[in-house]
């Protein structure tokens, strides 16, 4: 009778305790905790978190209510970057090892090693397809050979992945195969036609992972070595046409993404062509206001809009003059600065400025600055330095901020314009708008 009482006591820990995901990280010194996620179609929920060894070593029990799906390990900050995937199916455990330098390998769990060897597989036939390009082979038996290879590891790990969670992917990432030898412009083309034709974008396994992401940048991204506008409209459409009516959710979290990757590369005209045709639409449909503000900010204030006007109120030429951004006519181009008297980065740059300003014809080009912070000492004693500046200051109540009309996140700034307000640079650094300014 004690005996049965015994294993009634510890039944419940052992019927809660199910699988676990565990590993090793290096070098041990960069690495403090292992955060574990469950991600979905929609985000990511935080599920446990594991302190790093002395060894690198972590383990993470996982109970009976950590079902099937995908996971994430996140070991770092920012969190977007320093992560990785992990197939989970309820039935196995998870042991792996991620080095900064080799990457992620699993030493247990069926799943992701049959997922890692086929990527490993199918990237060395990319290679050999690659190099048979590039030495610009004519070998039509060649060309076959590797093309029936890529065939056979196709259908085998298909074949060898029925019945698991991997085998979405393995489906998904199934490559174009041409049936007859074809040069390199025929075979490209094929392949970029070809490239999302067997992605579900409907699959929710495929929407929870970083593949479907990863698999649409390249599509846009990957395809072209010097792509135009034109080319990334023509790719977007494509994107937008494979996904389909249905799946608005992942189609939104897509095209933010690829148009937060067009932000960063500053083509901004086909960010805004984005935004334009499907984005914000989306948006809007889904009550997105924080997206749709972002999207308008951006586009109001892209190169070739013409910037948003504000009241002045200063003293030029020892006179006070009220007027707008869009009324001033003083020169033929126009410097918009935002900065703060309590930022040190524009206590670094602006006399910098001012050095390459004075060097140009008055005309040529007028400074306005836009002091950031609300009434303040420090501002009034520091505009003194730079008094052939417009100085601006939003001292209203309420304020307007006009900063964040202009999307401005960091202090200092730079818009330049033309004579009409147009936005013609964003400079992002000092060297940068140098350089531009020493161009007018």
């Amino acid at each position: 009778m004690r005996k049965l009482i015994i294993l009634l006591t510890f039944l419940p820990s052992f019927l809660m305790a199910q699988h676990s995901i565990e590993g090793t990280f290096s070098p041990v010194e960069d690495f403090t905790y292992a955060f574990l996620y469950k991600s979905s179609p929609t985000g990511a929920e935080y599920v446990d978190r594991a302190k790093v060894g002395e060894k690198g070593q972590f383990k993470i029990e996982l109970d009976t209510a950590e079902t099937a799906g995908i996971y994430k390990i996140v070991y770092g900050v920012p969190q977007e970057t320093n992560n990785f995937d992990l197939i989970y199916n309820g039935k196995e455990d998870v042991v792996l090892h991620f080095s900064l330098t080799e990457g992620l390998e699993f030493k247990e769990s069926n799943e992701n090693k049959l997922w890692a060897s086929y990527t490993n597989s199918i990237e060395m036939i990319n290679r050999a397809i690659s190099n048979f390009y590039t030495h610009k082979s004519g070998d039509e038996a060649a060309f076959k050979d590797i093309f029936k290879t890529l065939k056979e590891t196709q259908d085998a790990f298909e074949l060898a992945s029925k019945g698991t969670m991997a085998s979405v992917f393995i489906k998904a990432n199934k490559p174009y195969i041409p049936e007859t030898y074809e040069d390199i412009s025929t075979y490209s083309k094929n392949l970029k036609e070809t490239y999302l034709a067997n992605v579900d974008f409907g699959n929710p396994l495929l929407q929870s992972s970083e593949f479907l992401t990863d698999r649409v940048r390249a599509y846009i991204f990957g395809m072209s070595a010097d792509a135009t506008e034109d080319f990334y409209k023509r790719q977007i459409d494509n994107l937008v046409n494979y996904i389909g009516e249905d799946n608005s959710e992942i189609k939104m979290a897509l095209l933010q993404a690829i148009w937060s990757n067009m932000v960063q590369i500053e083509v901004d005209s086909v960010a805004n062509y984005i935004s334009d045709t499907y984005l914000l639409a989306l948006a809007k449909e889904a009550d997105n206001t924080m997206l749709v503000k972002v999207l308008t900010i951006f586009k109001n204030n892209s190169v070739g809009a013409t910037a948003i006007d504000f009241p002045i109120h200063s003293e030029v030429d020892g006179k006070n003059i009220a007027t707008t951004l869009h009324g001033l006519n003083m020169a033929d181009n126009y410097l918009l600065i935002f900065w703060n008297s309590g930022c040190s980065h524009c206590l670094e740059q602006l006399p910098e400025v001012r050095k390459t300003v004075d060097q140009l014809d008055a005309k040529t080009l007028k400074v306005i600055a836009y002091g950031t912070q609300g009434e303040d000492v420090a501002w009034d004693r520091e505009i003194l330095k730079y008094p052939n500046f417009i100085h601006v200051i939003d001292r209203a109540w309420p304020r307007r901020f006009v900063s964040g009309e202009y999307g401005v996140e960091s202090t200092p700034t730079y818009f330049i314009l033309d004579k009409n307000k147009k936005i013609i640079a964003k400079p992002d650094s000092l060297e940068e708008l140098q350089a531009l300014l020493n161009d007018l």
